[in-house]
């Protein structure tokens, strides 16, 4: 099926949530409305980088806009396994993923088992059974962190300060983690509380049996595909992070039910194919700022090929090399990726700061600049910021710094 450019990006839009603005006032998010939108988009991934929001709680506030950031956290890390809407999980790395998923990745977690990771290897070698220590520790305790854990036992390498630096407890209770032995009940700010998985699971999801692993491949791509609307290979296999080879198998049989069909997009150098349902729009009329960590962005050749949009994540690269800035957002309008924004929550002083601001080229700028500010103050409103300050760096920022609701800096 030939499609244009055009036809694709507005279908990829459309896939995942973003074709419609969101309400211009406050209204009520609920677990309804939570449990429809990731059921869409299949994924949440979840990050430590806080300069901003969480990166799982802003492709919420991306396609739903303002919500009580307590309808996400209650529906991931509930009082009650059986209130659990979402699991984490390894699904596109660090993720939440609707709790009916789980069986779907048992097969990962069979991987995990006996590795490959280095620290695993090593720390059976150097302390033979201590990951059954670990684990009955957590099975005694209850809920617990790595930390807690330290403090019932004598745990060997303690461990320092420092997001790599990671103790003997904690490699063992991540290898736990993934390998599906314990799962994730809590949060205590972003430090994980273990407890064992059947703990974690609502009973249904924990008795649920194992699909056969070809079956389980073939759904994860099936809800790749709808959350794509159209994609390569690569695009449908990068989203649970799959091997090409086994998301070809799994798109034969999809193809073969009917429930995607190859495709060719003009400009495309790779075959695509097609989600039964995806939704084929003239036009779209959504706003949004998105976070580098929103599944419609986070395989940048996609966002380039799709948007002709070229888009890196800066915070690794050293300050005085960076392009763009330290925590960048594209700015979606309609199915065009307009503009692109560095910003940060300063909570000490309540103030969004918008420390550089980016038109695209080809973009309008006033059209950019308005859609950009409304989007800002709605996004600072959500965030409890009391003003947006605008930092005169970057081609939009005269533009963007006059609009009502923002304060230009100096």
């Amino acid at each position: 099926m030939p499609l244009s450019a055009a036809q694709a990006r507005r279908i990829a839009v459309a896939a995942q949530g973003l074709d419609i603005a969101h309400s211009q006032t406050l209204r009520s998010i609920n677990r309804g409305h939570l449990r429809r939108l990731v059921d869409t988009i299949g994924v949440l991934q979840i990050d430590s980088v806080n300069v901003l929001a969480r990166a799982h709680l802003l492709p919420v506030f991306s396609r739903l806009g303002p919500y009580s950031i307590g309808v996400l956290e209650g529906a991931a890390w509930p009082a009650r396994a059986k209130d659990r809407l979402l699991l984490e999980s390894w699904a596109h790395m660090a993720s939440l993923i609707p709790v009916e998923l789980e069986p779907m990745l048992r097969w990962r977690q069979r991987e995990k088992v006996d590795g490959p990771w280095g620290m695993v290897k090593r720390l059976h070698d150097e302390h033979p059974g201590f990951l059954d220590v670990v684990l009955d520790t957590i099975a005694d305790l209850g809920p617990s962190s790595a930390g807690d854990i330290e403090k019932a036992l004598e745990a060997p390498g303690r461990g320092v300060a420092g997001w790599w630096e990671w103790s003997v407890t904690k490699i063992a209770c991540e290898h736990l983690f993934a390998s599906g032995a314990i799962g994730v009940t809590q949060r205590r700010g972003f430090e994980r509380v273990y407890d064992v998985i059947d703990r974690v699971l609502p009973p249904a999801v924990a008795a649920a049996p194992t699909p056969d692993e070809a079956d389980a491949k073939r759904d994860l791509v099936a809800i790749a595909a709808r959350a794509h609307g159209i994609g390569t290979v690569g695009d449908l296999a990068d989203y649970f992070r799959m091997s090409v080879a086994d998301t070809k198998r799994a798109l034969a049989d999809l193809v073969e039910d009917g429930r995607v069909r190859p495709a060719m997009v003009d400009g495309w150098r790779e075959p695509a194919f097609l989600e039964r349902d995806a939704r084929m729009l003239r036009r779209t009329s959504g706003a949004a700022l998105l976070s580098p960590f929103d599944p419609i962005v986070w395989r940048r050749e996609r966002t380039e090929r799709i948007f002709d949009f070229h888009y890196r994540i800066e915070i690794y690269t050293p300050a005085p090399k960076r392009v763009h800035g330290y925590y960048v957002l594209p700015l979606l309008v309609g199915d065009a990726l307009v503009g692109r924004f560095d910003l940060k929550a300063d909570r000490a002083t309540g103030r969004l700061l918008v420390q550089a601001s980016w038109v695209e080229p080809g973009a309008d700028e006033s059209t950019t600049a308005d859609a950009a500010a409304a989007e800002l103050t709605r996004m600072a409103g959500w965030l409890g910021m009391t003003e947006v300050v605008v930092v005169l760096r970057g081609s939009l920022a005269r533009a963007l710094a006059v609009r009502p609701g923002m304060r230009p800096d100096g």
